[in-house]
């Protein structure tokens, strides 16, 4: 596993005599606490998937309750196999593999220790928070502004301990592994710090700092890569590692690997755009992004052709050892993802894709597989060597990999027909020229089947993940009463060499393909991780720099102004709802959505949405022309109970929102946040709470008028239904003749 070194640092390490050996251990019960959190949050959030999946499948598992909505648990489900299961593992592999590759206890236990207890409790604040409706709105990042300050102090502390540790180091080259892990660690702090700048109005809400077309731009920035940096490149570092470990043999590639890491480090970083084809983003920025992500194929099937020959000469163990199997599905998985990934990227393939469920089978398959399979792996190599036993049942290992695989292939077979299914209807015409399915609500009732499928195969991969759990207890109680803290014997790092270039034989190509630079850069990591972070950085600035200081990227409409004080607080209301996660709002210049919603939206529309609410899913229709559709009372009638209005709707009902008081004194924190961001709210400034009342009792009166229930001027639902009858208003709307529902 260790890089050579040069020759005179042979000889320096062979003149040191035995009593000159560091003598240390390494600190393996962090590791330990990694390894238990990994296995709850795997379990608690796949359970949550579990059951977003039957409220899919029939509204009836929404239970009719505020807190456990589709909309609320969905992004629960997403932070918890993200940031708990997947964060807790890589930290778990992270511990073990940096202190054996450095040859060096960790820095500081107590360092290590805080951020273990503050990991845990940030995903506890997260399961607290997300279902009471706290909730920024962006993908991957919906934690409020409280808790991204603790995410950060924390991943700090993480960060601080592993730099020390590499300081303190007794091997001078790093290894593979450690390159993908300084990687994740310096641009996880840039993408948390630059997404989530935001100006709080309350305890738990705050805006955006940007809006509209930029704030969709850093979203998905920030989004594409939280995947390339939080899911991806830490575990090629667990695959640089484990893998060798699990075939008792070395890295396939070297060369390989160096080409693997900065290609990929690089060109990841450019490719978010790709998320915002036929959107009111530029079209430069989303072309950029198409094609470094069509470019991102060759690396990343190099890092999975490293990884699976990495096996050559041991493909015997795979029908042996389940480990090697898990390795092999997950290694499969992520050459998979990433080769969909580019594909999807091309706009004629997104112009099918995106929005539908589709993307999520794509996601799936990396987070099952790859993110999945290689934990389970890596964990149960890990097993006897950190509770110093026999693990307890390799049979329920090889039962574990068979019912996750089936379950793998179920899940993501469902969901991808389901996505071509709705791409495919959606833009469906029939021989008239009209919509072949003009109610959205058709397209729902044909995925309904794939949708119980989706049940059953995340059901097969949960009972996967019991038996993982089962067998870890069972494994962990067979431990020796007192652990074993062996001993390690290591030589202190000796003084860098002075380089001394090589004799120019063969050229100054064969200088470069010997890469003798790369094991200089090896062997100092301050400068490993500014050429690092340089790459990081400058791939961004090419991007962002010129969406934000070119005006042209974003048009303004003169007839566009900011939300009334109710209709903001509105807003607020359907954010803490997260009927982002089912509603766009964005109508793509294509015939058939612009048929069955209405005039495609235009850049300068969002300039006061912060945070812009293009969505990223339709499992409802698009709402960019909702306002001025329905009367009020349709609206009503709808929240309360949306298959009274459409019969195969499985919209959760909102009832609480005739009942549930607005805080109409609390518009006037968000109205002053709002102008502090720039957004020209006049009298408003001085008077939101009143102004709102005023709106409010207009629309309970006619409301009323239309024979609705009267006492709403004071509830959730008024606010809701201002905010509803305001989208699309302030440009002319093409009318719509055809059904929309």
């Amino acid at each position: 596993m260790t890089l050579a070194i040069s020759e005179p640092e042979v000889a320096a390490v062979r003149r040191i005599s035995p009593g000159q050996l560091d003598r240390f251990t390494y600190d393996d019960s962090i590791v330990r606490k990694f390894l238990f959190a990994t296995m709850v949050w795997g379990v608690v959030g796949m359970l949550v998937g579990l059951l977003i999946a039957l409220q899919l499948a029939n509204p009836i598992f929404n239970f009719n309750t505020e807190w456990l909505s589709f909309g609320r648990l969905r992004p629960l489900h997403t932070n918890a196999v993200i940031f708990a299961f997947a964060g807790n593992a890589f930290f778990c592999g992270c511990y073990y593999s940096t202190q054996r590759l450095l040859k060096a206890r960790m820095f500081s236990d107590r360092l290590s220790n805080f951020h273990f207890w503050g990991w845990q409790a940030i995903i506890v604040s997260a399961a607290l928070t997300l279902p009471l409706g706290f909730t920024q709105a962006k993908e991957y990042a919906e934690l409020e502004w409280p808790i991204d300050i603790a995410i950060a102090v924390v991943w700090l502390a993480f960060a601080a301990n592993f730099f020390a540790t590499m300081a303190k180091r007794r091997e001078r080259h790093i290894y593979v592994a450690l390159w993908f892990y300084i990687a994740s660690i310096v641009t996880v702090t840039i993408l948390h710090v630059f997404n989530n700048l935001s100006v709080p109005a309350g305890l738990f809400k705050s805006y955006s700092i940007y809006a509209g077309v930029q704030d969709a731009f850093m979203q998905w920035w920030y989004g594409h890569n939280a995947v390339a940096f939080f899911l991806t490149t830490p575990f090629l570092g667990l695959m640089y590692y484990f893998m060798p470990k699990a075939v008792e043999g070395p890295v396939f590639s070297y060369k390989l690997s160096i080409l693997h890491f900065w290609s990929l480090v690089f060109m990841y970083i450019w490719a978010g755009p790709h998320h915002l084809h036929y959107t009111a983003l530029p079209e430069w920025a989303s072309t950029v992004g198409m094609l470094f992500s069509v470019m991102l194929w060759a690396p990343s099937w190099g890092g999975m052709i490293n990884g699976l020959l990495t096996l050559r000469g041991a493909w015997h163990k795979v029908a042996q050892d389940p480990i090697i199997k898990f390795f092999v599905v997950g290694i499969t998985a992520y050459g998979m993802s990433t080769f969909e990934g580019p594909m999807l990227s091309i706009r004629s393939v997104n112009g099918l894709a995106h929005y539908t469920d589709w993307i999520i089978a794509h996601v799936h398959t990396g987070a099952l597989g790859w993110n999945g399979f290689m934990t389970f792996g890596m964990i149960y190599w890990l097993l006897p060597r950190l509770f110093q036993t026999e693990i307890y049942s390799r049979r329920a290992m090889s039962v574990h990999f068979w019912v996750g695989t089936v379950g793998i292939v179920l899940y993501v077979v469902a969901i991808y027909s389901a996505g071509v299914t709705q791409g495919l209807m959606w833009r469906a015409f029939d021989e008239t020229g009209r919509l072949a399915y003009p109610d959205f609500v058709e397209t729902v009732v044909k995925l309904l089947p794939m949708y119980w499928m989706r049940v059953v195969g995340g059901l097969f991969y949960l009972t996967g993940t019991f038996i993982f759990g089962w067998n870890v207890i069972m494994t962990w109680r067979r431990r020796p009463a007192v652990y074993a803290e062996p001993i390690v014997e290591a030589a202190p790092l000796q003084p860098r060499t002075p380089f001394i270039p090589a004799p120019a034989t063969g050229g100054m190509v064969k200088q470069f393909t010997d890469v003798a630079w790369h094991r200089r850069w090896e062997g100092a990591p301050l400068l490993f991780t500014s050429l690092t972070i340089l790459a990081v950085v400058v791939a961004s600035l090419f991007e962002i720099l010129p969406t934000f200081l070119i005006k042209s990227n974003v048009p303004t409409i003169a007839s566009v102004k900011p939300y009334t004080p109710l209709e903001l607080a509105g807003r607020d209301v359907y954010i803490a709802e997260g009927c982002f996660n089912c509603h766009s709002q964005m109508i793509r210049p294509f015939r058939y959505e612009t048929e069955r919603f209405g005039e495609y939206s235009k850049p300068g529309e969002s300039v006061y949405d912060h945070p812009f609410l293009w969505g990223s899913r339709r499992i409802g229709p698009d709402l960019a022309r909702e306002g001025g559709k329905y009367p009020d009372l349709w609206h009503v009638r709808h929240f309360e109970n949306p298959r009274a209005i459409t019969a195969n709707s499985i919209m959760p009902a909102y009832e609480h929102f005739l009942t549930k008081p607005l805080d109409f004194e609390g518009i006037q924190s968000r109205v002053d946040a709002m102008v502090m961001l720039g957004v020209p709210y006049g009298e408003a400034v001085n008077s939101a709470p009143a102004i709102a009342r005023a709106q409010a009792s207009v629309i309970a009166a006619a409301i009323q008028a239309q024979g609705g229930p009267g006492g709403l001027e004071d509830k959730e639902m008024i606010a809701i239904i201002a905010y509803m009858q305001r989208l699309g208003r302030d440009i002319k709307v093409t009318p719509i003749t055809t059904g929309a529902r």
